[in-house]
């Protein structure tokens, strides 16, 4: 529907969402075309629409009052000079910076090379690292190289993740994913928000690995994302 803004933006009203900054634009809701498999794995073609339209101006204004302690979460369905603004405003500022990969762009490497945290899923790590497929080694070998956190999400395996020199794992839920559609979104603002309530990276990964695991028991992207009870009851 043409109206399918208010009910995306009501959802998050609905949710306690600070919509303050929010700006409308003559540009149509972002779409996402999705097709799920039978065993739920899904391919998404994106139409950028109104998140095509965003400024650096518009990052400027994001981070204007943000400062030492502050966590900005970003991906890249929003055009690559705004990242990189909003990425160098934020290390300016003290404030910690997490970068999702999706989708991975021809901007990609240069711009998580200006997060403090990257996260991508098991191809787009590949892709970033170049090597043929994922595994421990090569994630310590860009740990070594970068200093970053680096988070893998790693499907029905849960999560790898380098920090500070060492590999941490953590398990999602044992499940049969109905739809896997914003799982990736759900785990990395689940991470952010884990971070930013000042729980510690191996439980924060633990918590949003189990989120994610939430959000493919039901069928769509913003709907699917579980409400906190739910993901501190699975806990």
């Amino acid at each position: 529907p043409r109206d399918r803004w208010r009910y995306a933006l009501q959802m998050l009203r609905d949710t306690g969402v600070d919509l303050s900054r929010v700006r409308q634009t003559e540009e149509p809701t972002g779409t996402a075309i999705i097709t799920v498999s039978d065993d739920g794995e899904n391919t998404i073609v994106v139409v950028p629409g109104a998140n095509g339209a965003l400024t650096e101006a518009d990052a400027d204004a994001a981070l204007g009052k943000a400062g030492t302690g502050d966590i900005l979460m970003l991906q890249l369905e929003i055009p690559a000079a705004v990242v990189e603004k909003a990425l160098h405003l934020a290390r300016g500022k003290g404030v910690r910076s997490l970068l999702n990969v999706a989708p991975l762009t021809a901007d990609a490497a240069r711009l998580a090379a200006l997060a403090d945290i990257v996260i991508a899923n098991e191809t787009e790590f590949a892709l970033l690292a170049g090597v043929a497929t994922f595994d421990e080694t090569a994630l310590m070998t860009l740990h070594a190289k970068t200093g970053q956190t680096l988070v893998v999400t790693l499907g029905a395996e849960g999560v790898a993740a380098a920090s500070n020199g060492a590999i941490q794992r953590a398990e999602g839920l044992s499940i049969k994913p109905v739809d896997t559609v914003g799982a990736g979104d759900t785990f990395s603002g689940y991470l952010a928000a884990s971070l930013d309530a000042g729980i510690a990276l191996p439980q924060a990964l633990r918590r949003a690995a189990v989120a994610g695991s939430l959000a493919c028991l039901a069928a769509g992207a913003q709907p699917s994302i579980p409400r906190a009870e739910a993901v501190d009851t699975a806990l």
